[in-house]
């Protein structure tokens, strides 16, 4: 499994609903995400934040993911 699959699977696993787009943006450890899900509205940009990098902690960790930029979009209707 690609990184990028483990992330996208780790986030569909913590988010059920999620739609992801998730580009390398250079070198394998910086990434771009954005990301709808009904899960995260309501909450602050930090809440959101948190709530996106705790499945991810591990990976952070062993700086697989070292920059990781987030857009939240609104869920889908």
């Amino acid at each position: 499994m690609t990184l990028a699959d483990e992330i996208k699977h780790r986030l569909i696993h913590q988010f059920e609903d999620a739609v992801i787009a998730l580009t390398d943006t250079g070198g394998g450890d910086h990434w771009h995400l954005e990301i709808s899900t009904k899960h995260l509205e309501g909450l602050s940009r930090v809440k959101q934040h948190q709530a996106i990098y705790k499945p991810l902690q591990d990976l952070i960790a062993a700086n697989r993911i070292h920059a990781l930029q987030i857009v939240v979009n609104p869920a889908p209707a």
